[in-house]
């Protein structure tokens, strides 16, 4: 008789959003009158950058003849995209094209990632945390150390005194919306060549920073080639959330790792649509880089007016600045998932309950600027008469 993979029973019951969803559904058919403004998940809203359209309208052209359809392509990614992943994201930091491995997104290759290393490592990751980390390495039958994320360390974590085998950063953080400065992450990436540590290092947001001493990659400091793999997203830099494409640095210097994950990728993974890496390929156009400045720009627009009104209300927000996410303390530290409740029957207003991201989230929210700006001034002032009355 077969057996069943018993980590599962190991999960929460149900994934974050999930939840959300669910709890927000049934708001709804109670009160179907009642206004929803949705805060909370992190989907984008504005629609793609021209440049972007006009690159994926010429692929699907090309598609429709057969003379330069497309079928079939390397499981890796095309050179074209490489090749301008290198030459602009990683300009003079030695990456080379075939460290460059196309996927459908950051989500997909963070939960992936553990499957070039042996069950059973010390995992590290910094509490609050995105869940997909902690779920991926239970189910890898992996033990996992978390590491304590709050004001008293800028939200950047204690490097630990012991050893873990392999260690989770994200910044800027989700949840958090917490950078991390250069000489910081330096530590991390000194600690994991003393240690023989691997760093997993998510950049999802990296296009979001805005201060000059926050690096954008792993790879701006010192003997990061030789300790971390780095992961990127075009989901929320140019809007592919239902486009689908990324990509994963797993630099030569990491020995086999490199090798393993195109083996892996060849194996479990079909590449990214050609008409979608064409897309991504219009992002480091002159005129992609203009349109997607620009719309990152607005969400970071958003996410001030959300930081201010948090803050009027007395619930100290962090985040906001290089990030697209506000942190908050919830009033009186009340329990974030009562928060969550009372908050969407008062005010409509959904945010995502701090407890969903961890023991470091409880008495806490986050808020995600990624949504229209007359929805973001509509929510929080919502939320700031609610909460001083």
């Amino acid at each position: 008789m077969y057996s069943i993979n018993e980590q599962y029973a190991r999960l929460s019951q149900r994934y974050l959003f999930s939840e959300i969803a669910a709890r927000v559904a049934r708001h709804a058919a109670l009160h179907p009158e009642a206004e929803i403004i949705r805060m909370g998940i992190g989907d984008v809203s504005r629609p793609l950058a021209p440049a972007v359209v006009e690159a994926m309208h010429r692929a699907v052209d090309e598609c429709a003849c057969a003379a330069t359809f497309r079928g079939y392509g390397p499981e890796h990614g095309y050179g074209f995209l490489r090749e301008a992943i290198v030459a602009n994201d990683y300009r003079g930091l030695g990456i080379r094209p075939s460290d460059v491995f196309i996927s459908d997104g950051a989500k997909s290759d963070t939960g992936h990632i553990g499957e070039l290393f042996a069950r059973g490592n010390l995992v590290g990751i910094t509490d609050p945390v995105y869940p997909v980390y902690v779920d991926a390495n239970i189910l890898q039958g992996n033990r996992i150390q978390f590491i304590p994320c709050d004001e008293s360390n800028d939200f950047t974590g204690e490097i630990p005194e012991n050893r873990v085998d392999i260690l989770y950063l994200c910044y800027p953080n989700n949840p958090t919306g917490a950078a991390i400065r250069r000489d910081k992450l330096q530590k991390w990436v000194d600690y994991a060549l003393a240690n023989g540590s691997i760093i997993l290092y998510d950049a999802a947001y990296e296009a979001f920073i805005r201060d000059p001493d926050m690096p954008h990659s792993i790879y701006e400091i010192e003997g990061a080639k030789a300790c971390a793999i780095e992961f990127r997203s075009y989901s929320k830099t140019a809007g592919f959330t239902g486009i689908r494409c990324g990509f994963t640095v797993v630099p030569a210097e990491l020995g086999p790792l490199n090798a393993m994950w195109e083996r892996r990728q060849g194996c479990k993974f079909n590449g990214a649509s050609y008409i979608s890496q064409r897309g991504a390929e219009a992002v480091y156009t002159p005129e992609g880089q203009r349109q997607v400045r620009e719309t990152i720009d607005y969400y970071l627009g958003n996410a001030s007016i959300i930081r201010q009104a948090l803050s009027e209300a007395g619930l100290h927000p962090v985040g906001g600045d290089n990030s697209p996410y506000v942190w908050a303390e919830t009033p009186d530290g009340m329990d974030s998932w009562k928060f969550f409740d009372i908050c969407l029957e008062k005010t409509g207003v959904v945010v995502t309950p701090g407890a969903g991201f961890g023991k470091m989230g409880e008495g806490r929210l986050r808020i995600s600027a990624f949504g229209e700006r007359e929805q973001a001034v509509r929510a929080m002032g919502k939320l700031v008469e609610w909460i001083r009355k």
